[in-house]
């Protein structure tokens, strides 16, 4: 029994049914498969639906266990499309992280990163709203793999974590239990609200080794052309509830900084009632609330990206009446200042 996540809708993530794997990225699970010998689903050139990535990742978990432990340690900065060599010209791992939030939907509709300092700890969330509907250990753990081997690689040694925990119960099988452990380095948790990983925060401001920054805007306007250019072919596709959220974040976002961005004048300019809105937002998997904070928290790094805007700019453009209201809120996402947050970003 998986305890509950954000939703899609809150994540930004289409709906299940156009949720998509690139190629590049279902490859390494592909490949693991035929393997073991298994039947691969029809997939096009560019992409395989979220549904069939994850049953070809548990037919894998039946017929091998560590299945997907096996696809993660697959995964190349190739496997990540255009954003892994994004990664790769990223010069501090803190960087990186950073490039990852943005551009992971590049190479899946899977889930969604968030990163928390806690002190001198950081936490790593992988958000999956579809472990409600479609239950199941591989797709986390692959995920989490594909991360830390990833890492590993570009660090050039082990990067220590802290604690490692996962959504989904502890294998039955001991033998099996302790592999996941030994693959990961630690004693690893289950049952927890969301897949995270806790580490030392100063592994934040290493430097990756080899990296080259100065090609990082080239490679970073590519990615975002091509981020830009999946959510416009998703918008020409979304069923109306998807285009009702669309809708609802872009009138947040038009509104923020002239205190208009609550229900009764978004439901206003689209034409609804409050409660018609509310109603059909519920529908798609979302909230009014749940919609206004994911905005703020992502116009909150754009404008945090700008040197030019003071904090106290930033606070009024993101609709709060005071300064402390901006921190109040830093602290509670990210679990640090928005100075802090500027020096990560």
């Amino acid at each position: 029994m998986h305890a509950a996540d954000h939703t899609a809708a809150e994540l930004g993530l289409p709906p299940l049914a156009l949720a998509r794997v690139a190629s590049a990225y279902a490859q390494a699970a592909r490949d693991e498969a035929a393997l073991l010998g298994l039947s691969l689903p029809l997939a096009s050139v560019d992409e395989l639906p979220v549904r069939d990535y994850i049953a070809l990742l548990e037919r894998g978990g039946a017929a091998a266990p560590d299945f997907g432990l096996r696809v993660g340690a697959r995964m190349r900065a190739s496997s990540f499309v255009a954003y892994g060599h994004v990664l790769l010209s990223c010069p501090r791992f803190g960087d990186a992280v950073v490039q990852t939030r943005r551009f992971e939907g590049l190479a899946h509709d899977l889930g969604r990163s968030e990163l928390v300092i806690e002190g001198h700890e950081a936490v790593y969330l992988w958000h999956c709203p579809w472990l409600r509907e479609l239950p199941g250990r591989q797709l986390p753990e692959s995920v989490m793999a594909s991360i830390l081997a990833f890492t590993h690689w570009l660090a050039g040694r082990h990067l220590p974590v802290r604690e490692l925990a996962f959504p989904h119960r502890a294998p039955d099988d001991v033998a099996q239990r302790r592999r996941v452990d030994e693959w990961f380095g630690l004693r690893v948790d289950y049952g927890a609200p969301v897949t995270r990983a806790r580490f030392d925060a100063a592994l934040l401001e290493e430097p990756i080794p080899g990296a080259d920054p100065a090609l990082f805007p080239l490679l970073e306007q590519r990615a975002a052309q091509l981020l830009a250019a999946r959510q416009q072919a998703l918008a020409k596709k979304a069923p109306r509830e998807a285009k009702l959220v669309s809708a609802v974040r872009a009138q947040i976002a038009e509104r923020l900084a002239q205190d208009g961005a609550r229900v009764g004048q978004v439901a206003q300019a689209l034409a609804l009632s409050p409660r018609t809105l509310q109603r059909r937002l519920a529908e798609a998997g979302a909230s009014f609330q749940a919609l206004l904070d994911a905005t703020r928290r992502e116009l909150a790094d754009q404008y945090l990206r700008n040197p030019a805007l003071s904090l106290t700019e930033i606070a009024f453009l993101l609709g709060y009446a005071e300064q402390s209201g901006f921190n109040h809120a830093l602290r509670e996402w990210h679990g640090c200042t928005p100075q802090q947050r500027r020096q990560l970003l």
